[in-house]
């Protein structure tokens, strides 16, 4: 079984943020790929599903992005899910607006989400499929920028959300690669100019 982690902030104030693109992600994977309802367990809310053949659980933190690892902890304990199997689904700071990236481990480039992820399973060995919001240009602007709401010129939100959606069996699949280049493809010509 794969954890798969929205990571987001939770509350209708929140729910078009750029910061929670992940939450948005995860949303889309559950509705295109006919999950379970959404429930309250770990706390969070989970959806069960399957993705060409391999069993999903969707988990969508309700802690708050800073405290987002206690609901992982929780779930992968719980359900006995190695680190190796847990994606984390997130905003990315680096990233042009539409571009994803999908790595293993490595740093939380200051992203708190993923900070407390792994701190509380003791291990930066999960992987990250990192949703490209753009970067507002300088530090000073980057909260604002990333609690604030997606605007009507991006328009190129849903059809990112669409084609992670029709891609994901590929990333339940363990094919990163081709993951990323089906997105790409998917969203090339509503990329923003």
């Amino acid at each position: 079984m794969l954890l798969w982690v929205g990571l987001g902030n939770p509350g209708p104030e929140h729910a078009r943020q750029r910061h929670n693109i992940g939450f948005m992600a995860l949303d889309a994977i559950v509705r295109r790929h006919g999950f379970s309802p959404w429930r309250k367990r770990f706390k969070g809310e989970v959806a069960e599903g399957a993705l060409g053949g391999v069993k999903v659980l969707a988990l969508k933190p309700m802690t708050y992005m800073n405290a987002s690892g206690d609901a992982v902890q929780q779930a992968a304990s719980f359900l006995k899910i190695r680190p190796a199997d847990i994606w984390a689904l997130h905003d990315e700071l680096d990233l042009a607006p539409g571009k994803v990236r999908v790595k293993k481990g490595g740093g939380t480039a200051g992203h708190n989400g993923l900070r407390d992820m792994q701190r509380a399973l003791a291990t930066p060995d999960f992987g990250r499929v990192r949703l490209g919001i753009g970067h507002p240009g300088h530090k000073d602007r980057v909260t604002g920028h990333v609690l604030g709401n997606f605007a009507k010129v991006d328009t190129w939100v849903e059809p990112l959300l669409d084609a992670v959606a029709d891609a994901a069996p590929l990333l339940a699949g363990g094919k990163p690669e081709e993951f990323m280049t089906r997105v790409a493809l998917l969203t090339q010509e509503t990329e923003p100019r």
